[in-house]
């Protein structure tokens, strides 16, 4: 297993984090230095020297407006942290977060911001299967078997999509919970069955619930909700 790949296994960071650390010399492998891409086995010390975490983790759910980006914004663009810094005094403890995750552009609703570089490998690692859902309007009326086809797995482009729940909901909309979280996964199956996603909003990862955040705004996750949250990727 690569070196990286195991440091967010353990929790200890994300994969592009525990690469960051490599390069700063904070990571041994039976006492020497590890290097960038190398692969650790069971019998292997591994270490991280010289890490000090977060004063207090932070968790929060943000829900993402149409049109920001979740990272990597192009000229023009904007991003979740660009969206959050144009908050209130309240955001400034948004400074140091991060999403969890990728919502397209297109689409909007939950995105978890957390420093907590931990939780990421255990809430999107396919391995896991937690399970999201989503609200989506299409342009045309859903077709008899549309239900059916969705729940029973979709070949998108040679790809077969796991079994997941379908609720119709009018008869251009439905509620969908996935365990996996394929680029554009939702708007592909609905494409391979002769349709086009209108409007795509996540509203629940596992039992943290969008439910009536406005477009923009966030909450803290705390109290009981923060712990079964981390119950169920087992942190606790």
């Amino acid at each position: 297993m690569r070196i990286n790949k195991y440091l967010a296994h353990e929790g200890i960071a994300t994969r592009r984090g525990a690469d960051e650390l490599i390069v700063k010399g904070k990571v041994f492998i039976n006492g020497r230095v590890a290097l960038v891409g190398e692969k650790v086995n069971k019998s292997d010390k591994v270490e991280l020297r010289g890490k000090s975490s977060p004063e207090k983790y932070l968790y929060f759910a943000f829900n993402k407006p149409v049109g920001v980006i979740t990272h990597s914004p192009q000229l023009g663009e904007k991003d979740i942290k660009q969206s959050v810094a144009m908050g209130t005094p309240s955001s400034v403890p948004l400074r140091d977060v991060f999403p969890v995750g990728r919502l397209d552009k297109d689409s909007s609703g939950l995105i978890i911001l957390t420093n907590d570089g931990r939780i990421t490998d255990r809430l999107l690692n396919p391995g896991y299967a937690h399970d999201k859902e989503y609200r989506v309007k299409t342009r045309e009326p859903l077709r008899d078997g549309f239900k059916k086809a969705m729940e029973a797995g979709v070949n998108i482009e040679g790809y077969m999509t796991k079994p997941c729940v379908v609720r119709k909901t009018g008869p251009k909309s439905f509620v969908i919970t996935l365990t996996e979280g394929k680029k554009h996964q939702i708007r592909r199956m609905v494409a391979a069955l002769h349709n086009e996603v209108m409007e795509l909003e996540r509203t629940r990862i596992l039992n943290i619930r969008l439910e009536r955040l406005a477009p923009g705004a966030w909450r803290a996750i705390e109290g009981d909700e923060l712990n079964t949250l981390l119950a169920q990727i087992g942190m606790q």
